[in-house]
C-alpha cells in the first residue's frame, strides 16, 4: 500500500519507519522551512529513528498526497485546521483515506480532531484516528503494545487494522470516535497533573488520580455523546503508564520541571488541550476540578501544589 506521513516529528518519524517495516510503500512529508525537517531530511536520522533509503522524503505537499491510498497526519494538533487549508487545495485529497496520529482538542473551538477534518471538507467516513498507549524508544527495541484504530466508518477501521497490524503492534477496532478522541487529549492533561505530584514529592497521590482522571474523563465523554467506558479502554486510562509513568512522557516531565522551575523545551500537548478541555466541558456542563486545576496552574499562575491539594477541600460524594 501506498502511504504518505504528513509530519516527520517525534511521532510521524516512527509512523513512517513502523509501516515501512510492514513492507508499505512509505512517504515522508516535511516543511521545507524548518531546520530540523532540513537536517532530518539530510542525515535520515533523528533522536529516535532512521530512516532506511526505500523511505520517500518529499518538502512538495502536492507530491505526497497524490499518489497515496492512505494519508496520516501527525503534526501540533492545534495547528491542524490551519494545515487542512493546504492540504485541500491538492485536488487529489477529496478521496483520500486520512488517519489523525495526534492527541489533542482545538482550544479555539472545543473541537475533536475530526470534527476539524469534516469542518475541512474531508469526507467523514474519510477520517480515522489512531492512537494508544506506546513510546517510540520502546517499539523499536522491539517492545510491542496495544494500541487503537477508531473513525465514522466501521469499514475503515477494519481495513486499516487488518493493514496496519504487525508483530510489535496489535490493533483493536474502535467503535467510539467520540470517547476515543476525547479520552486519548485528555491523557495527556493527566499526564501534566502527574508530573506536578511527581515534582512537589506527591507521587504516591498518582494512583488516586487515576482513578478519579478517568471518573471525570468519563462524565465528559457521556456528555459529549460517547460511551464513559472508553475512558476505561485503551485510548484513555491504558495509556496512563506511558503518560503518567514514564520517563519518556513530554506531559509528565513538563509537570514535573514547572514544579521545580525548569524550563521544558518540547512539546507538551496537554497545556492547550486543558483549555480545550475545559471550554467543551462548560459547553456540556460538566465539571471537572483535576482539568480545572491544570489549567489554573498553566495558564492563570496558580502556585501548583496548593492548588492541585486543594481538591482535597471538595465537598465529600459517593464515589460513582
Amino acid at each position: 500500500m501506498k502511504i504518505s506521513v504528513l509530519g516527520c516529528g517525534r511521532w510521524g518519524s516512527f509512523i513512517a519507519w513502523y509501516l515501512n517495516r510492514n513492507g508499505h510503500t512509505v512517504t515522508s512529508f516535511g516543511i521545507a522551512e524548518d531546520p530540523y525537517v532540513l537536517e532530518f531530511f539530510k542525515t535520515r536520522t533523528n533522536s529516535y529513528v532512521t530512516f532506511p533509503e526505500s523511505i520517500n522524503l518529499t518538502t512538495n505537499l502536492e507530491e505526497a498526497i497524490k499518489d497515496a491510498e492512505v494519508v496520516i497526519i501527525s503534526i501540533s494538533s492545534q495547528h491542524l485546521r490551519d494545515f487542512m487549508k493546504k492540504v485541500t487545495v491538492v485536488r487529489e485529497s477529496a478521496n483520500k483515506k486520512f488517519v489523525l496520529c495526534m492527541k489533542g482538542i482545538e482550544n479555539t473551538t472545543g473541537k475533536r480532531l475530526s470534527e476539524v477534518m469534516i469542518e475541512s471538507g474531508i469526507d467523514k467516513n474519510n477520517v480515522a484516528v489512531w492512537v494508544g498507549p506506546g513510546h517510540i524508544q520502546e517499539f523499536t527495541r522491539g517492545v510491542p503494545n496495544l494500541m487503537i484504530i477508531d473513525s465514522y466508518n466501521k469499514e475503515l477501521s477494519k481495513f486499516l487494522v487488518e493493514n496496519f497490524k504487525s508483530d510489535l503492534i496489535r490493533y483493536y477496532q474502535g467503535d467510539d470516535i467520540i470517547g476515543t478522541e476525547i479520552g486519548a487529549a485528555a491523557k495527556n492533561v493527566m499526564g501534566i497533573a502527574a508530573g506536578m505530584l511527581d515534582g512537589g514529592g506527591f507521587t504516591s497521590l498518582k494512583g488516586a488520580l487515576i482513578a478519579r482522571g478517568a471518573r471525570e474523563v468519563s462524565r465528559l465523554i457521556k456528555a459529549a455523546g460517547g460511551n464513559e467506558l472508553s475512558a476505561y479502554g485503551l485510548c484513555h486510562i491504558g495509556d496512563y503508564e506511558a503518560t503518567l509513568f514514564s520517563e519518556h512522557s513530554h506531559n509528565r516531565k513538563y509537570g514535573e520541571s514547572f514544579v521545580k522551575g525548569e524550563r521544558f523545551e518540547k512539546l507538551a500537548e496537554g497545556v492547550p488541550t486543558s483549555l480545550a478541555m475545559l471550554k467543551l466541558a462548560d459547553s456540556l456542563g460538566v465539571e471537572m476540578p483535576i482539568t480545572k486545576a491544570v489549567y489554573s496552574i498553566v495558564y492563570e499562575d496558580k502556585e501548583p501544589m496548593q492548588t492541585l491539594l486543594s481538591l482535597f477541600a471538595r465537598t465529600n460524594l459517593n464515589e460513582f
